[in-house]
Order: structure tokens, then C-alpha cells, then sequence
């Protein structure tokens, strides 16, 4: 959830002791991975778009079940060492089936329409996005293992009046690496440890780390995550992923675990620029229940929608910032990131973007070496939090000191002894937002307009570059949107991505950037299950 989370990195040794049980499996796995039926052997689905799924729906080459019933058996397979999601929708097959029913009236009928692009297609959500359905919503915590919802959370709404199948769950670092930020990336008690697929031993990185896992090994077609700073854009990078930070409000957070009122937000992660599109299309826009923040974004929203922003020449007259330092500075000791990032800076001049090198963005060791933020969000976690649980219809914990209560008294299962929980201590130590509070929230304010706003404005930039998600507490003390997408991969296999952050409202431009780069370049490839140098599969 903080920046400082994707900073650190659970001890390789911890798994040295399981390297050949791991790799064993993986072999099993694979040998096993036959397809479901011969209508999936004749369409491929591993890496399909949505594009590519709704064409087949079209030509009845695939159905909306077989289609999940492929992703719940991959689930099956290989969610016990990815440890991606954390339960799947026991009515996910039957949704699958009223859904193929509409789609073959639908055809017959004289009027036939096509549906929209998220008709049919199966969506994991991170574990803190509330479905009203037979599935918990629990942060990854047994805490609030069996708690009911009293509704779907807006963005799962409108994912379902788009059309869409709730496939599951997808795990995370538990209640979003803010318990404390001892546990380990992509950590969570009621999975464990999530598991990068392009390396085994590499951070998966968080919070919407089984997000980011599943999209990267195809266990859904597509996938939603939250961030507050760095949780969508960091375990993209990470996993070879395409991941859309929202501006904040743009979507809302009704019916989702909060962390900060000001800071989170829901965005989508995808294998692909457009999906993640798509998938944002169908998930913006005003909610009762998010009602000043979604009212105050609602302006941004295109008329049209965001795919009509999917142009090959999007790059053309874009203008680029980069930061040297510490930015790019921070990657100088990598080679292979580093001549990647130079040959990505020759291909957007070749594409026609103009860059602007060498920014600085005023007072930037304060915004990434103070501790403001952190103290304004433990103040407002304890708030939002406590309100959230008062709204759920049952549940075992009714406030944050309840869970802290319950973590004490669970402490093997929740591995208190191991990660502590330090920061809900001292969550729970404050009282409400008061004068320091506010000035915290100002200062944070005034960084970000004499900033990112400044040097975005003085250089009449479109978008500014950065590498991996280190740009991310930029992009969240000011509710800025941001899109990761794969930039490529280091010596040991691990991917990396390229960030391209703007203004509040952007995302039109941002999705022309990020759209038109990842067409010149395509780098992703899906991952191989590799552990560490020495293993593959």
C-alpha cells in the first residue's frame, strides 16, 4: 500500500528448502495441463483477448462456460504454487450458462445487437471488493472470514450490468500491506505466500499482487486491483502486466476495504493495454455510495467512452518528461533495465514523441523520504475502517480494535509473531483527523501542485516516464492516474515496466501513450515458471 512496501523483499532462503517439491510439482502440473474439451483445443484461449474471446462467443467456437471452466481448472492446477486466488465463485459455471443462453436468443432474434466487450468474460477481483454473493470478502484475513455484504461494491455492479462473470478472488498482500510492513509482498494468512510466475523466487510485489499473478498466468481473462501508492502499478511491473491507476474518484470505492479516502482508488490489470480499456469503460462513473468523489471525476469521463483512445499512432506528438533523478538515476547499476530504457526512449522519438529530459520535480526527496502521508493515512484508516465494518450486514470484527484484538488471539494463523502488526497499533493510536491531520493533507496538497502539476504545466507535457512503479508516490499524493506497462527483463527473467503518469483526468492521453508503445514494442511474452536460474519447467 505504502511506497515503502515494494522496497522490500522476503528472504529467497525461505524457500530453498522446497526448491525441488516445487519444481516437482510444476513438472506435474504441466503434464496435466491438457484442454478441457476439443471446442478449446481448436480456439486457444491462453493469452486470448477480449477481442479475441467475444469473436469466438460470435462464431461459436467457445461458450462463456467452457471458457470458465478452463480458468477454474488452471486455477486448480496451479494455484497451489502461484497462490494467486484465494476462492473461486461456486456459481461462476452457472452465470457462465445463463449467459451463453442470452447470447444464443440474442442471435436468433431479427434486432441482434452484439453485447458489450465484457459480456461473458470471467473477472477475478482483489479480496478487498465486496460481491453480495456466496463469496467472503476478508483483506486476506481471518478476521473477516464470513462477514456479509450488504451489496456489491459499485465497480462489481457494473462489471456485472456490463455482462461480466465473477470468476473469484485474488489474493494480496493482507488488508492491502498495511497491517504491517514486516509481511512480505503478495503475503496473505488465508493463501500464504503468492509466487511470481516468471520467477518463483522473485517479489511478486503488492498489494494487488494475486492480481497482478492471475492476469500474467492466464487464470482469467482479466483482473481489478486497488492502490493507494504503488499497489496496482508496482505488481504489474513486476509480473509482465498492463495496469491502469486510475485518477482518483473515477471509480468508486463503495463496498471496498479502505485504506484512504484520498489515495485509493480501483483500476484494472491486464495482459494487454486494450483489455485493461475495456475493463475501465466498464467500471467508471457517479455512485451513490462514493458520492463526492465519483461526482467530482465524473467530468473526466469521455464522451464515448476510453477505447476510442486505442490508436496505433498515439504516441505521435506526445510530449514526454523524464526525471532523471532518482528515477532513472536508481537503475544506472541495472544493465539490462537501463539499455532497455534507452532503446524504449529511441523507439517513442521514432513514433513521434518528443522528450523533454532531464526535469526536476521540486521538494522530491521531502515527497519520498517523509512520513506525512503515512501518518495522514493511519488517521484516516482507522475512520474508514471502522466505518466500513459498522456497514456489513454480519461479521466477526466491528472495529480496528476488534481485529487487533483477534490477530492476538490468532496470532499462528495471521503470523503475528513473524510480521507483527505495528502499523494498526499505531492506526489505532490516533484520534480522527485533527489540526496536525489537516496540515498534513495541506502540505501534501502543496507538493503536488508545486510538483508534478508544475513541471507538467511549465514543460506543457502530456505524460511523464518513469521506471517500474517508483514514480507512484508522486502519482498518489495528488490522486494522479498512471498506466505500467511491460518493458521488459532482467538476467533472471523477472519483467520490469514503464510508467507513463499524468494529470488528474488524463487517461484519455495516458491510454493513447501506453497503447501506442506497447504496439511498437510488444514485449510481453507469457511467463515460464522458471525458479530462480536454476529450475524450469
Amino acid at each position: 500500500m505504502i511506497n515503502i512496501k515494494h522496497m522490500i523483499n522476503y528472504p529467497i532462503s525461505s524457500f530453498t528448502t522446497c526448491h525441488f517439491l516445487l519444481h516437482f510439482l510444476l513438472i506435474l502440473l504441466t503434464i496435466c495441463s491438457t484442454p478441457t474439451n476439443s471446442k478449446t483445443q481448436k480456439f486457444p484461449i491462453k493469452e486470448a483477448t477480449i477481442k479475441d474471446l467475444q469473436t469466438a462467443f460470435h462464431e461459436n467456437k467457445l461458450t462463456s462456460k467452457e471458457l470458465v471452466q478452463f480458468y477454474l481448472n488452471r486455477i486448480q492446477k496451479l494455484n497451489p504454487v502461484l497462490r494467486a486466488v484465494i476462492e473461486v465463485n461456486p456459481d461462476a459455471l452457472h452465470q457462465a450458462e445463463e449467459t451463453d443462453k442470452r447470447r444464443e436468443n440474442a442471435k436468433k432474434s431479427t434486432s441482434f445487437r452484439s453485447a458489450g466487450q465484457l459480456n461473458g468474460i470471467p473477472v477475478l477481483l482483489k479480496d478487498l471488493i465486496g460481491t453480495k454473493d456466496k463469496m467472503n470478502t476478508t483483506a486476506g484475513s481471518y478476521a473477516l472470514l464470513g462477514s456479509v455484504v450488504g451489496r456489491d461494491a459499485g465497480v462489481v455492479r457494473r462489471l456485472r450490468n456490463a455482462g461480466a462473470i465473477i470468476l473469484g478472488k485474488a489474493s494480496l498482500s493482507e488488508w492491502a500491506h498495511f497491517r504491517s510492513f514486516l509481511v512480505p509482498n503478495g503475503w496473505c494468512a488465508r493463501t500464504g505466500l503468492g509466487q511470481n510466475p516468471y520467477n518463483l523466487s522473485a517479489n511478486p510485489c503488492g498489494s494487488s499482487s494475486g492480481s497482478a499473478i492471475a492476469a500474467a498466468a492466464n487464470l482469467a481473462t482479466v483482473t481489478l486491483g486497488t492502490e493507494t501508492d504503488a499497489s496496482i502499478l508496482c505488481p504489474c511491473s513486476t509480473n509482465s502486466v498492463v495496469g491502469i491507476k486510475p485518477t482518483v474518484g473515477l471509480t468508486s470505492r463503495a463496498g471496498i476495504i479502505p485504506i484512504s479516502p484520498t489515495q485509493d482508488t480501483v483500476g484494472p490489470m491486464c495482459r494487454s493495454v486494450a483489455d485493461a480499456t475495456y475493463v475501465l469503460d466498464a467500471i467508471v462513473g457517479y455512485d451513490p455510495y462514493d458520492s463526492e468523489a465519483t461526482s467530482n471525476a465524473i467530468k473526466y469521463i469521455p464522451q464515448g467512452g476510453y477505447a476510442q483512445f486505442l490508436k496505433l499512432d498515439g504516441l505521435k506528438r506526445k510530449r514526454l518528461g523524464i526525471v532523471r533523478t532518482p528515477f532513472f538515476d536508481n537503475i544506472v547499476g541495472f544493465p539490462e533495465k537501463s539499455i532497455a530504457f534507452n532503446q524504449h526512449f529511441e523507439t517513442l522519438r521514432e513514433k513521434g514523441a518528443i522528450l523533454v529530459d532531464d526535469l526536476e520535480i521540486l521538494n522530491i526527496d521531502e515527497i519520498l523520504s517523509s512520513n506525512i502521508g503515512l501518518l495522514l493515512i493511519q488517521s484516516e484508516f482507522k475512520i474508514s475502517l471502522n466505518s466500513y465494518l459498522k456497514g456489513l450486514l454480519k461479521s466477526p470484527v466491528e472495529s480496528l480494535a476488534d481485529v487487533i484484538d483477534f490477530n492476538n488471539k490468532n496470532t499462528q494463523k495471521e503470523m503475528i509473531k513473524e510480521y507483527g502488526q505495528e502499523n494498526f497499533l499505531l492506526a489505532e493510536a490516533t484520534n480522527g483527523i485533527g489540526q496536525n491531520e489537516k496540515k498534513y493533507l495541506e502540505k501534501l496538497g502543496e507538493w503536488a501542485r508545486e510538483g508534478f502539476e508544475k513541471v507538467m504545466v511549465e514543460n506543457n507535457l502530456d505524460a511523464i516516464i518513469s521506471p517500474e512503479s517508483s514514480f507512484s508516490t508522486v502519482l498518489a499524493i495528488g490522486g494522479f492516474p498512471g498506466i505500467s506497462v511491460p518493458a521488459g527483463y532482467d538476467k533472471d527473467g523477472i519483467p520490469f515496466g514503464i510508467c507513463f503518469g499524468g494529470l488528474k483526468g488524463t487517461e484519455p492521453i495516458l491510454i493513447e501513450i501506453a497503447y501506442g508503445f506497447e504496439q511498437a514494442t510488444k514485449i510481453r511474452v507469457p511467463p515460464s515458471f522458471l525458479f530462480g536460474k536454476y529450475f524450469s519447467v
